[in-house]
């Protein structure tokens, strides 16, 4: 069985930082994740996808966020369990928990900190009758490699950030990209908005605001689309494409987590905001797996959530010790292997 300090169910962004706190702390942390590599939908969906968002950096592309990430927790050496789904959770007679993969890895923690995302995922398809036969032939619900667009003549259908800002980025590697959005209004940021408004200006987008896909042809690879520019189909416009990108969201599913005894609303996990705890002691829910009042679901909040879980883990896990964190620093701290390195560590002003 693998013991640890805190068993952190999810290896995303808000998962590993979770590790660099925990570590400050001196805190060992063992990570599961359903995916063969660590970084979550940051690795999976979209690693070339910019991200803006993050303080420090005015632009970094997802993937090397988790390449960032990683290299940040590296002198605490977490451990991994990848390729495995987290099962089932047992409360122990002495306080900890037992959580069992699918695969039947057992895994022992007095602290359990859920950072699974959005769970389990499919994307949101729109309803067109002959999409599964391009689908893998100009047809795709995600992005990895924005360089299999490149000099592509490139449709992009949604009104969230993604479609905003794949169109923005690709603006600059397609040799046409189109955005089409049912409504006039976006759902996503007004910077990003304000920049698309701006290709378009430039002719470097085409924009069709209100618009719908409603047709999809080709003898075995996508050839065209049709777009429905209002309720008359009459009117309907087709446009000839090398590739039409439906970014519509993700369909999330909580999985096996939902039958763990917590308390859930709308597909997440409700928690007390002091610190992300759920309504079983010593389980705690970071990220955008959680919900409570004024949720925003953004990495950097997943961070701060990642943060003060780790403080409340620290007095559950040594319930005698009373401290108060001042400040970060870097100085040669005793590695968890006992080996001598440089590495970050908390300053703590313990209370007596």
């Amino acid at each position: 069985m693998i013991k640890t300090d805190i068993l952190i169910i999810g290896a995303g962004p808000t998962g590993l930082f979770a590790v660099f706190e925990a570590g400050l702390l001196q805190l060992k942390c063992h990570l599961i994740d359903a995916l063969p590599q660590a970084g979550g939908q940051c690795s999976e969906i979209y690693p070339k996808k910019p991200i803006y968002d993050i303080p420090g950096f005015p632009e970094v592309l997802a993937g090397d966020l988790v390449d960032n990430l990683m290299e940040q927790i590296k002198p605490f050496q977490p451990a991994f369990t990848l390729g495995e789904r987290a099962e089932t959770i047992e409360k122990q007679a002495d306080g900890t928990f037992v959580v069992t993969t699918n695969k039947g890895t057992q895994h022992n923690a007095p602290v359990v900190a859920i950072a699974g995302g959005l769970g389990s995922f499919e994307p949101r398809k729109p309803l067109l009758e002959n999409l599964s036969e391009y689908e893998d032939n100009g047809v795709s619900y995600m992005i990895k490699d924005p360089e299999v667009y490149r000099d592509k003549r490139v449709v992009i259908a949604g009104g969230g950030d993604s479609a905003l800002d794949w169109s923005i980025f690709l603006a600059d590697v397609a040799s046409e990209v189109t955005l089409v959005h049912r409504r006039n209004e976006f759902r996503g940021a007004l910077d990003s908005v304000e920049k698309v408004q701006n290709l378009k200006n430039q002719g470097r987008i085409n924009l069709i605001t209100p618009g719908e896909i409603v047709g999809l042809q080709g003898e075995g690879q996508l050839e065209s689309v049709s777009i429905r520019k209002t309720t008359n189909a009459a009117e309907d416009i087709t446009l000839e494409v090398d590739n039409f990108i439906p970014l519509f969201g993700l369909s999330p599913k909580l999985g096996p987590i939902a039958d763990w005894g917590l308390e859930i609303e709308k597909n997440a996990i409700k928690v007390d905001t002091f610190d992300y705890q759920t309504n079983v002691p010593g389980i705690y829910a970071i990220g955008d797996v959680n919900t409570y009042p004024g949720k925003l679901k953004l990495i950097l909040c997943g961070f701060h959530e990642a943060t003060l879980m780790c403080q409340s883990a620290y007095q559950r896990i040594f319930p005698d010790k009373k401290y108060v964190l001042k400040y970060t620093t870097v100085g040669g701290i005793n590695g968890f292997d006992g080996s001598k390195k440089e590495a970050p560590k908390a300053v703590i002003k313990e209370i007596t």
